[in-house]
């Protein structure tokens, strides 16, 4: 095989859950093959480099084989190579969404729930 379509690779390799996803995350220009922008049917061969920006973290890998078939996590990981500063940067961010924690949440949309404003009421010392 000297090369499959990148949609298909990045979800044998369980980069995503679907290849679905995996061709929208192409269209929406968060892949990159040897710098430049992937679209979906773009051929994936062994050493090419990718960059792949997810909602989770960023990574930057080589590829080492290719695969048309999802297997396991074990299987899947043979597939590539990450490159010693996406480990340290993935690292990094996962720190720092550690510290900061439920401060980074979204505040609640929408009026209190009747169990909210309880507890609202019970801060405040209301009633």
């Amino acid at each position: 095989m000297d090369g499959t379509r990148i949609d298909k690779w990045l979800w044998a390799a369980r980069f995503f859950k679907t290849r679905e996803l995996a061709s929208k995350a192409c269209d929406m220009g968060r892949i990159e093959s040897n710098g430049t922008r992937a679209k979906p049917a773009r051929e994936v061969r062994v050493g090419d480099q990718l960059r792949i920006k997810s909602a989770a973290a960023e990574f930057e890998i080589e590829v080492l084989s290719l695969s048309q078939q999802r297997g396991s996590a074990a299987i899947a990981q043979t597939l590539y190579r990450e490159s010693e500063a996406s480990i340290a940067l993935r690292h990094k961010a996962a720190e720092q969404r550690r510290l900061l924690g439920p401060i980074a949440s979204a505040p609640p949309s929408g009026r209190p729930t009747k169990r909210d404003r309880r507890l609202i009421h019970s801060f405040s010392g209301k009633r």
